[in-house]
């Protein structure tokens, strides 16, 4: 679901928690904007101090106001980021809804309440029943409708005893029947998780976000130092210049400055730049367990990703027959479609296809009732059919190039050098060898070609251009792996993976002091997802993986690593870079205030002072220059809103590239805008005749 920053219950909601976040317990825990708030109270309190004395205090009540208007704004951006998750929560709660579970206990069932179930019990689901809870089918294999959590509208396929075995609450059965194990209490599921995430209700602040805040009370502390000391060194200079700066020099003026000093842009932004970083995570469907995993995502050094569904489609194709001495390409495209009728993987499916395209053949002198259908095993290696005939029974097999040759010197049959040479040639190119045989002959060899996916070269190259590398993680054998790899244009690969290499590898990595990322799905990825900095479980996949994880993707996209890391990689450069314009407006408004308060100071026979000379931006009085720096204070925040949600737009570029690119946009962009903001707002407030 996306929301609209326009959306009409959207900003109404947002303007009323902007109010109500003006509790002093809510604003404790931004010092910057508490210090604000505190600054517009004694104003206020001032103000309201010359209106019962019957003094004058429009000038005062203007700041005060202004400086209201400041906290509401900073409020309303915080506000604006929580309402869009909330909106996004609400339509998740409905997929929540309280549904009836058949409990499955001593073999009896009983009919009972959702969220009357606890982590162990065991349901049943059939056809058309919503899954009440989080869970892992421990029986049956199903189809699944997960549209209203993922959003894809295909069904999926759920069984016990594999990698696809978690079901998610919420989701419905549309085919057979699955016995359900629990795996989480109500309130601790997936599904809640995500609602808490996208609310923002328990976001923590990242260290990241800590060690920015300690820096911002340094500065805000430096200034407030500095504020407080000026008041004494104008009375001073003042005094030695026989002169009266008493009704320039107020408290409210000086608040003024400290406000516009402190850095209130970047402060009153920050929470809404975090919870906007996380909010465009769950966008994407992916849950994460803290912001600091969403963080570390954009300091990743290493991406560890599978060849397969990652790099590659999965889907391996038949491309070329490559047939045995004294055997045609002809007889052995046939023996293939014929071993590979009952196929229905792709890659069976693509054989009986590369047959028909090349030769025309249709199998049509196959007589089902003669055929005895043989699929594949784990222990075989190998599938095919026997087809009975008049002078006995034919017996064809294609499978993987060892277990055929173990298969033909099992019948003392001869397996010909040339065709290991095919095998070998084909798992050089990057593909997958099968072998066909017609009884104790080998026919030849089918060329499986696994198919890089495309844009995937450039997405690699993008990522090297950040200074990441990126490492395949593939079960082919080393001369396979290399192939895909020259292809895929990753840095390095990991042939012949086993889970303890996985492991092995993120440690060596991280004994380098590199950040490290993965993907994995199965039990035996639970210990190298639990040792990355970022490991990313498949929904699909074990409750171990789910748990071992600190990120789970609810679609099960392992590619979806990538636009992790840059989401992660945005939300750093969106925090760098309004930090940096905050900071440099500091500059323009100390050319805006500081002249203006002195610009009499040590001045002659009605001239202008040493001071006034730096009041560069010629502005009308200093009651004008401090209530256009304050406005311009205020109104920064409410225009950056867009951009802090937003974020700033990704670039795959290097560390000093982006440092480069933010200085120059933020930086000279912060130290610009607020002489032209601030200029022109005093044009405006002297026209009207406010200040």
């Amino acid at each position: 679901m996306k929301t609209s920053f326009l959306d009409k219950k959207l900003l109404s909601d947002a303007v009323k928690a902007s109010f109500v976040k003006l509790n002093p317990k809510v604003q404790w825990g931004n010092p910057v904007m508490f210090v604000t708030w505190l600054g517009a109270l004694v104003v206020t309190l001032i103000t309201i101090n010359l209106i019962a004395t019957g003094a004058s205090f429009s000038f005062e009540l203007q700041i005060a106001l202004w400086l209201w208007f400041t906290v509401l704004f900073a409020n309303f951006s915080e506000a604006l980021a929580e309402g869009r998750g909330k909106a996004q929560a609400e339509s998740l709660r409905k997929t929540r809804s309280s549904s009836m579970a058949r409990l499955l206990k001593n073999s009896v069932e009983t009919s009972i309440n959702a969220l009357d179930l606890r982590k162990g019990d065991a349901v049943v689901c059939e056809t058309g029943d919503v899954i009440p809870g989080d869970g892992e089918v421990v029986d049956g294999i199903a189809t699944v409708d997960e549209s209203a959590i993922t959003g894809e509208s295909a069904p999926v396929i759920r069984e016990s005893g594999g990698d696809r075995s978690a079901v998610t609450g919420g989701t419905r059965v549309i085919s057979d029947k699955i016995i359900v194990r629990i795996t989480a209490d109500p309130g601790h599921s997936f599904l809640d998780r995500m609602i808490s995430l996208v609310e923002g209700s328990k976001r923590q602040k990242t260290p990241n976000e800590i060690a920015l805040g300690i820096l911002l009370i340094a500065l805000t502390v430096v200034f407030l130092l500095g504020v407080v000391t000026l008041k004494y060194f104008a009375e001073f200079s003042a005094k030695a210049a026989n002169q009266d700066l008493s009704q320039i020099v107020t408290v409210p003026v000086l608040i003024a400055l400290l406000v516009c000093l402190i850095p209130t842009t970047i402060g009153g932004l920050l929470s809404a730049i975090g919870i906007s970083g996380m909010d465009r995570l769950v966008r994407k469907n992916v849950i994460a367990k803290s912001g600091r995993a969403v963080e570390a995502a954009g300091d990743i050094d290493v991406l560890m990703l599978d060849k397969t569904g990652t790099i590659t489609l999965g889907n391996r194709m038949a491309s070329a027959f490559y047939p045995a001495p004294n055997v045609t390409e002809q007889a052995l495209a046939e023996a293939s479609q014929l071993a590979s009728l009952s196929d229905e993987t792709p890659e069976g499916r693509s054989i009986v296809i590369l047959a028909k395209q090349k030769f025309a053949m249709r199998a049509e002198r196959l007589e089902p009732h003669l055929a005895e259908f043989v699929h594949f095993t784990a222990q075989t290696r190998m599938s095919g059919v026997n087809i009975k005939e008049k002078d006995g029974v034919r017996v064809l097999r294609k499978g993987a190039g060892d277990s055929i040759e173990k298969y033909i010197i099992g019948l003392g049959g001869v397996y010909p050098q040339q065709v290991r040479e095919s095998v070998e040639n084909v798992a050089r190119k990057g593909g997958t060898p099968l072998v066909v045989t017609d009884g104790a002959q080998v026919l030849g060899v089918i060329y499986l070609k696994d198919i890089v996916k495309g844009g995937i070269k450039e997405r690699f190259a993008e990522l090297r251009k950040m200074g990441i590398r990126t490492v395949m993680v593939t079960g082919d054998n080393p001369l396979t792996a290399a192939a895909i790899a020259a292809e895929a244009g990753v840095d390095d690969y990991i042939a012949q993976a086993t889970p303890e290499m996985k492991l092995a590898r993120i440690r060596e990595e991280q004994g380098r002091g590199q950040l490290v990322a993965m993907t994995g799905d199965g039990t035996n990825d639970a210990p190298a997802l639990a040792q990355a900095d970022v490991g990313v479980a498949m929904n699909t996949g074990t409750q171990a993986a789910r748990e071992a994880g600190n990120m789970v993707d609810l679609d099960s996209n392992p590619t979806k690593l990538i636009e992790i890391v840059e989401t992660g990689k945005q939300l750093l450069m969106t925090r760098g870079a309004l930090t940096t314009f905050s900071v440099s407006n500091d500059v323009a408004k100390y050319f805006a205030i500081i002249p203006a308060m002195f610009a009499t100071l040590y001045a002659t026979q009605g001239s202008t002072g040493p001071l006034g000379k730096l009041n560069i931006m010629g502005l009308h009085s200093p009651q004008s220059a401090v209530l256009s720096a304050v406005i311009f204070n205020a109104l920064i925040i409410i225009l950056l809103v867009p951009l802090a949600l937003r974020g700033v737009e990704y670039k795959p570029l290097g560390a000093n590239a982006i440092l480069k690119r933010n200085i120059l946009n933020f930086g000279v962009g912060g130290l610009i805008a607020p002489f032209i903001g601030i200029k022109l707002i005093d044009v405006i407030i002297v026209a009207i005749g406010v200040a």
